[in-house]
């Protein structure tokens, strides 16, 4: 049965057109005790999400000068990247601004590309196939000479190979055999 004081308050907010889980946190109540409630009250359940993935992430976003947006809702843990959950479903807030911009999913990773870490602003997001043509032709420009067909580890580059943020070419594989054989913390 739930605490006396908190049915007047939670019968407010089922009014309200509030959901179940979200009465349960705010008036730190068991959520099934919510449920009798709206059962008695004769209320039709809250659709589990009514928004849409992008109506959603615009909720989360923050505008910063120079035409980025920030981030304001949940991040991985480890990362710092930002992320929000959809109908049981984890999306990278990049990709959703990715997909915002572009009407369909990236190629690859989504990542800024106006050196700004972990904005989200979707006319910033490039996917790693724009990186990597934006990069090639960079190099070009800068008169760098044409990449090998092969490292000197023998990885095919057509397979393989990218380019940094400076144009500098480098092997992909290479850097993966590398961060396997480096010793974990």
């Amino acid at each position: 049965m739930p605490n006396p004081t908190k049915v007047e308050p939670a019968r407010a907010l089922l009014r309200a057109g509030l959901s179940n889980s979200a009465i349960a946190r705010q008036l730190r109540m068991d959520k099934h005790d919510v449920a009798k409630l709206r059962a008695e009250m004769g209320l039709a359940n809250v659709p589990a999400q009514p928004l849409t993935v992008e109506q959603k992430w615009r909720q989360r976003v923050r505008e910063l000068p120079g035409g980025h947006l920030e981030w304001t809702g949940e991040r991985q843990r480890t990362s710092g990247t930002p992320v929000m959950r959809h109908s049981g479903q984890c999306y990278t807030a990049a990709r959703i601004a990715y997909r915002i911009q572009h009407g369909s999913d990236p190629a690859g990773h989504a990542a800024p590309g106006c050196g700004l870490t972990h904005c989200v602003a979707p006319g910033h997001i490039d996917d790693t196939a724009r990186r990597q043509r934006d990069r090639a032709a960079l190099r070009i420009v800068l008169g760098s000479p044409q990449r090998p067909s092969r490292c000197r580890h023998g990885h095919d580059q057509a397979e393989h190979g990218r380019f940094g943020p400076d144009g500098v070419a480098y092997c992909a594989a290479c850097k993966t055999d590398r961060r396997s054989a480096s010793p974990k913390n």
